[in-house]
């Protein structure tokens, strides 16, 4: 509780020098801002909806079966192939993760899906292969890949 009262006091302290400095340049930026969270509420609360109903749906056991430590090794590739493939913002990922860790996933299999789904981008592959070219971008997945799941193992034995 202390942190989000710093984190707040911050910020109104830094909100209130702005607007002393130019209160036109702070008004431009909120509203610059206000029009990036009316771009991107739409699939966020679509991505949140999923998210919800899918831990709506499993429960903490089925969820412990899936990716936790029951599911051993194959888990880990498992939940790292999806976050390969799946397109979900990272300030979604981060709490999907950690709802995911208190309903029984393991820290090894929570890392590979997230280490893989900011390092591979097996959905936005075609426009990469088209700006950077086919092996360039078949070598960084390739090796992102790899390495998501070197993270993933190493997370597992130090945590």
């Amino acid at each position: 509780m202390v942190t989000v009262i710093t984190i707040y006091s911050l910020l109104g302290i830094f909100l209130a020098a702005s607007l002393i400095k130019s209160r036109e340049k702070t008004v431009r930026a909120f509203r610059i801002a206000w029009k990036a969270l009316l771009k991107t509420a739409p699939s966020l609360i679509a991505v949140l909806g999923i998210v919800g109903l899918t831990l709506g749906i499993l429960t903490p056991e089925t969820i412990s079966k899936i990716v936790g430590a029951e599911a051993g090794f194959a888990a880990t590739i498992i939940a790292a192939f999806v976050g390969a493939i799946t397109l979900i913002p990272s300030l979604v990922a981060f709490p999907l993760a950690g709802s995911l860790l208190r309903s029984g996933a393991t820290i090894m299999t929570i890392s590979a899906f997230v280490t893989t789904l900011v390092m591979v981008g097996f959905v936005t592959a075609p426009m990469e292969i088209k700006m950077l070219g086919k092996k360039f971008t078949l070598l960084r997945n390739g090796l992102g890949f790899a390495a998501a799941l070197v993270i993933a193992l190493v997370m597992g034995v130090v945590l």
